[in-house]
């Protein structure tokens, strides 16, 4: 039974009112770009076919009651927002704290996913952006992507307290079918990007996991904001190779050296995107696999290993860690045609050196954003 079944049924079971809507929230992988976007620098994601579905039926009051598979259910009044109760509830109540006024009314729903949490997936982005839908829905709004992919990102920081960049949400937002996003996170201009002709993007998971809030990605953030500050610059977006050597050698060096040659790397292979040119935008992977690992040093045992394992396996063009970090999964581009030996391979290498684990890989086509159907 997949995740939009288990949604359906969770909430025959849970409510006595028929559902009216179902919402549908995908993931996301970043093919490259990673820890960029707080720095108002360059992404390239794209939306993947896991999703996070949402079975609702709006209210005539300001009462939430939401039930979501394998954990206890939330309820809530829009007029007596708190943070206290279920952890995964607090994207759905900062949601509607950060729409503020905007949140008119509540609704009744059910949520099940197929978006691993804490792999480095955006199943947080997904939540919240399927809780801001079901929240338009019930106010009888316009449905605005990127309006609402500033609200989930607020609700994220302030509310959750996880100092997030707006890349996860707008993607999940926005994302447009066979297409990734080249996304400019100062400006939020972006242009759709297909993947190279003949070419395949590859999820590898290491079943590890990781809680960002408790992580040290907030350290990072802090660091590059020092970087930033030492350079006189607004971020670190405005800084280029040359301004490095004006900070001293040691963390703040590195860190800023990963943003500046990564918001390279992305520019450059959104162009190679352009040029359906693979082998490029695989070699631009590799590079931001190691500065991610050497100088940002976000990744670990477990990612590197995988990606070691993808980049001898055939057919792969190239591979990265993805996402923040600190576990979760790595994401390979290669050769459509031998992607069913690639993941055979990988797997098979990467469980010898793991001694075995939940390691899962599998094939994702670029996924649309955020979509809503009504129920009849």
């Amino acid at each position: 039974m997949n995740a939009e079944e288990r949604a359906r049924r969770l909430y025959d079971d849970s409510f006595a009112l028929a559902p009216t809507h179902l919402v549908r929230a995908p993931g996301r992988v970043n093919l490259i770009g990673d820890h960029t976007d707080y720095n108002e620098g360059f992404v390239l994601p794209m939306a993947v076919e896991p999703a996070t579905w949402l079975v609702l039926r709006p209210r005539d009051d300001r009462r939430v009651r939401v039930a979501s598979e394998g954990h206890p259910p939330t309820d809530f009044h829009l007029d007596r927002l708190d943070r206290p109760g279920p952890r995964w509830a607090r994207y759905l109540s900062g949601v509607a704290w950060a729409l503020g006024a905007a949140a008119t009314a509540g609704w009744d729903g059910a949520i099940a996913t197929d978006i691993p949490v804490g792999a480095g997936l955006s199943s947080s982005a997904a939540l919240e952006l399927a809780a801001a839908r079901a929240f338009a829905l019930s106010a009888r709004a316009v449905w605005d992507p990127i309006g609402a992919a500033r609200i989930a990102q607020r609700a994220e920081v302030e509310w959750v307290g996880m100092a997030c960049g707006v890349m996860d949400q707008l993607t999940v937002a926005c994302a447009e079918a066979g297409h990734a996003l080249f996304l400019d996170c100062r400006s939020l201009l972006f242009e759709r990007c297909a993947l190279p002709a003949g070419t395949a993007v590859v999820i590898l998971d290491t079943g590890t996991r990781r809680q960002l809030v408790a992580s040290a990605y907030n350290q990072r953030r802090a660091e590059c904001e020092q970087a930033a500050a030492q350079l006189g610059v607004a971020a670190l977006r405005d800084a280029g190779e040359a301004d490095l050597t004006r900070l001293p050698e040691g963390k703040l060096r590195l860190r800023a050296r990963h943003v500046v040659t990564e918001n390279a790397r992305t520019a450059a292979a959104a162009e190679a995107m352009q040029r359906g040119d693979g082998p490029r935008l695989g070699a631009l992977m590799v590079q931001s696999h190691h500065s991610l690992r050497d100088d940002f040093e976000v990744s670990g045992d477990t990612l590197d290993a995988m990606v070691q394992a993808a980049l001898a396996a055939p057919g792969c063009l190239g591979a990265r860690m993805t996402g923040a970090g600190f576990g979760g999964c790595a994401v390979a581009l290669v050769e459509a045609a031998m992607a069913d030996g690639f993941i055979a391979s990988v797997l098979g290498a990467y469980r010898a050196v793991s001694g075995g684990g939940p390691a899962a890989a599998y094939p994702s086509l670029p996924a649309p954003g955020v979509t809503c159907r009504e129920l009849l």
